[in-house]
């Protein structure tokens, strides 16, 4: 990573130089035209996420918005949809295994992987076909 002049995220330097990337806003995903009803049936009644209310402007062009903590998820129309396959959001969870349980219970395929070190974490889909990784740090991570 380059030093920027001025100071920088995490240089401590304190005053009106300090700027950098602080943290992730939202993750946009997208979605096809008219899947809307789908969308907010999943985040919320499923997954359950609050729905949030777009401004007007942006509410104009569909799509759907979503939170839990601190993460929010925004769901864009597009109109040559491709479900993400490969790219996805990482979701932390608490009680992965109840709450991957339970997504299976209401319908939702589960994927275990095993492979990231100082994690437990799942693979689904949501009801468009975009990859989501649900994650839990286990009490072995360092």
């Amino acid at each position: 990573m380059t030093e920027r002049a001025g100071g920088g995220a995490g240089d401590g330097a304190g005053g009106a130089g300090d700027f950098g990337i602080s943290g992730v806003d939202h993750v946009q995903l997208a979605a096809p035209p008219g899947s809307e009803e789908s969308l907010r049936a999943y985040y919320v009644g499923v997954l359950g996420m609050a729905g949030l209310t777009k401004p007007p402007v942006l509410a104009a062009r569909g799509g759907c918005w979503f939170a839990a903590g601190d993460a929010v998820l925004h769901l864009g129309i597009e109109e040559d949809f491709r479900p993400a396959r490969k790219a996805h959001p990482g979701i932390r969870v608490t009680g992965i295994y109840a709450f991957g349980k339970d997504l299976q219970a209401r319908g939702a395929k589960v994927v275990w992987d095993y492979d990231l070190p100082g994690h437990s974490r799942f693979y689904s889909e949501d009801p468009v076909g975009n990859r989501l990784e649900f994650l839990e740090r286990t009490a072995t991570e360092v």
